[in-house]
């Protein structure tokens, strides 16, 4: 080795990136992360009016208007010649105690934060199989690693893509395609606004954040663009917390 340093690891130049739930928050940050790193990112979303404002914003960046528990998703990723990058960020969070979960709220969360997530994960192994490389990114949470009270589900589901991460990497990691999940903390997005406007609320997490801040949308996004490109060519199967301490404690 010759002992000098180089930023091209990170460099995304010439790759195609996917990114679900691109309209706003995380998503958003991570399309424009992905971008600004030289790939040709897609951006998927529900809302027209979102996605033709992150149009506006990079021209590496095409939108696609989507439900992701659809089925056209799925045949269009499955159309695509090549696919490098999948950033599997979709989701959502209805808090209740448990004893008072209502049944369109488990429905919901299941239908989007797993079954959505599998699908759109298979459509796009499907096409890097056929390159022998790729990188699928799950969006899931530190919830993902402990419990709290109010999330039940949520943190069941983000168990779930925890366990998908690890077998669809031992699966794919013959065929070139590593996979490995994100897990923020808190993140200040508008899906977390309501609730961290409650003072109550918003103290007692950021007591449970040793690093004693709220992330950002950024520490997500800079995490993404870490496991999107060839400067983590080894690793698969991970969880890289992004959550200022909160699971070390």
């Amino acid at each position: 080795m010759s002992g000098s340093s180089s930023l091209d690891g990170f460099k995304l130049e010439g790759r195609i990136a996917l990114v679900t739930g691109a309209g706003r928050g995380i998503g958003r940050a991570c399309a424009l992360q992905l971008a600004n790193a030289g790939a040709r990112v897609i951006g998927v979303a529900r809302t027209a009016s979102d996605l033709q404002e992150l149009a506006t914003t990079h021209p590496a960046i095409e939108t696609w208007q989507f439900d992701v528990t659809g089925n056209e998703i799925l045949a269009q990723i499955e159309s695509l010649d090549r696919l490098d990058v999948l950033v599997n960020n979709a989701g959502t969070n209805r808090p209740q105690p448990f004893l008072e979960v209502e049944l369109e709220a488990l429905d919901e969360m299941l239908a989007l934060n797993q079954r959505s997530l599998f699908r759109t994960a298979q459509a796009a192994a499907r096409v890097m199989v056929k390159s022998g490389s790729g990188s699928i990114i799950n969006i899931g949470s530190q919830m993902g690693h402990v419990g709290a009270a109010h999330r039940s589900v949520y943190c069941m589901t983000k168990h779930g893509v925890e366990g998908l991460t690890k077998a669809m990497a031992v699966e794919l990691a013959p065929m070139g395609v590593r996979v490995n999940t994100v897990a923020p903390t808190f993140i200040e997005t508008p899906l977390t606004q309501p609730m961290l406007e409650d003072p109550k609320f918003s103290q007692s997490v950021l007591a449970k954040i040793p690093m004693g801040r709220l992330g950002s949308v950024e520490d997500v996004a800079n995490a993404v663009l870490f496991l999107a490109c060839d400067a983590s060519g080894l690793v698969t199967g991970d969880s890289l917390k992004v959550d200022g301490g909160w699971t070390a404690v």
